[in-house]
């Protein structure tokens, strides 16, 4: 699956420990809407890949991979800790063109 969406840093994201910064709020709200609705099962344990378009290739891979499981953990009703794997990769792309993609997988 695909979003047309910049993948938003956690630098943008938390204002000192605790606190959602409004750029994550816009970005929580926007990307609940926008997620497909699929069904990850309850307690599986499951494999998450991404594929981020960046603009800047400076932009570490990591840096959005966070606040998205916390999103995808509010839309699809599933708890981070049945996470086992992570696969990651990012793409250079124009500025305007950035994108998520990601799968979600239940592994057996």
């Amino acid at each position: 699956m695909r979003i047309n969406c910049k993948p938003l840093s956690v630098n943008l994201a938390w204002q000192g420990s605790r606190y959602k910064t409004k750029a994550y709020k816009e970005y929580e709200k926007k990307l609940l809407l926008m997620l497909p609705i699929i069904d990850v099962g309850k307690d599986k344990k499951l494999e998450i890949y991404f594929m981020f378009g960046f603009s800047n290739i400076q932009s570490d891979l990591d840096n959005p991979v966070k606040l998205l499981i916390d999103i995808f953990q509010k839309k699809y009703n599933f708890n981070d800790s049945y996470v086992w794997r992570l696969v990651v990769d990012k793409q250079k792309v124009q500025k305007g063109k950035e994108f998520i993609e990601f799968d979600i997988k239940i592994l057996l």
